[in-house]
């Protein structure tokens, strides 16, 4: 069956008959789940099988943002809270090996909770390294302030996904750990010299360049391209993210109806496919919005085809976990950090 290269959101807790007509005409190729489609594990649990039956492919791949802390679509009363990457920096720092089996042991139990819902893909980990006079838009979703450490902590949750038999995003590549703006409201530009990026932001993202999808910054470098954020930006994709960085895997937009980027939801998606990215993803469930973005995307083909169905296939089954046993042992080494940090 033929896919068109784009993502989509979905208004509510099921589907509608005019959003099922438009996954049936359009033929996403998957779906991304937020907090206003959440209300219980069986409500949740039936919406991915719609979307699947709508889409008419059973291994269609459904992603949601579960990173812990802020970012958690899924929560309490029904799913457990989860640490921020900051908890995991800080642990770290006492203790490395510490920090990298609490990183690994919150995101192998995520996986236990999206695998029991169906969901096989979560926009995780961030390699994004911030600095302090950036937004806090990152703020304490970051693995730390170094290279290294954001890179080994993002392979610790990386491993654990995969353990759970959920694909990892890498995000927001090149990065987002500068931009002193948050892209759901307005562009943020970067002027740091091309040589400091690639010694810090490219570093933290060329150790995972053998993750299967990524997620790209609305972000301009202006060393590089100053009149283009990275999602819009041929420079940026070639040069960096697939030549400095090296990523080979399938690469997403961070969404398209971001207010970071300019012109019609129509434009900008030609322009996110025209600088090559594989995939548009849009979020919000706006149907005349997802309209706008199925008549600028194309059928999902050559490479980038290629590219979608290696990362499908780095899936693997889960391993069995004790999932009584692995909580314990997160929320004691959280707990090494005092109920203040933690």
């Amino acid at each position: 069956m033929t896919m068109r290269a784009f993502i989509t959101g979905v208004s509510g807790l099921e589907l509608g008959t005019a959003e099922r007509d438009f996954i049936r005409d359009a033929r996403p190729w998957g779906f991304i789940l937020f907090k206003r489609n959440v209300q219980s594990p069986t409500q949740v649990t039936a919406l991915v099988d719609e979307l699947r039956d709508a889409a008419g492919r059973a291994d269609a791949p459904i992603l949601i943002d579960q990173e812990g802390g802020r970012v958690q679509r899924l929560g309490p009363p029904h799913w457990p809270v989860y640490p921020p990457g900051a908890a995991f920096s800080r642990l770290y720092d006492i203790d490395s090996a510490h920090g990298l089996r609490a990183a690994w042991l919150s995101a192998r139990l995520i996986a236990d909770d999206l695998g029991q819902l169906g969901i096989t893909v979560d926009c995780l980990p961030l390699a994004d390294v911030p600095v302090a006079d950036a937004d806090a838009v990152i703020g304490d979703r970051a693995y730390g302030e170094t290279p290294d450490k954001v890179a080994a902590i993002a392979r610790a949750v990386t491993d654990g996904l995969a353990q759970g038999g959920i694909l990892p995003v890498l995000k927001h590549i090149p990065g987002h750990g500068r931009a002193t703006a948050d892209t759901h409201f307005r562009l943020p530009t970067v002027d740091t010299p091309e040589s400091e990026l690639d010694a810090t932001d490219f570093a933290a993202f060329r150790p995972l360049s053998d993750l299967p999808m990524a997620m790209t910054a609305h972000v301009v470098f202006s060393a590089i391209d100053p009149a283009h954020p990275a999602t819009t930006s041929a420079t940026m994709i070639e040069r960096v993210i697939r030549g400095r960085i090296g990523f080979q895997g399938l690469l997403m937009s961070d969404d398209v109806s971001m207010n970071a980027l300019a012109g019609s939801i129509a434009e900008r998606t030609r322009a996110i496919i025209a600088a090559g990215c594989d995939v548009v993803l849009h979020c919000n469930g706006k149907l005349d919005e997802m309209q706008a973005v199925v008549a600028e995307t194309p059928e999902l083909s050559g490479i980038a085809l290629a590219r979608a169905d290696r990362a499908l296939a780095a899936r693997k089954p889960a391993v069995a976990l004790d999932r009584a046993a692995a909580r314990a042992e997160l929320d004691a080494l959280i707990n090494r950090l005092g109920p203040a940090n933690a």
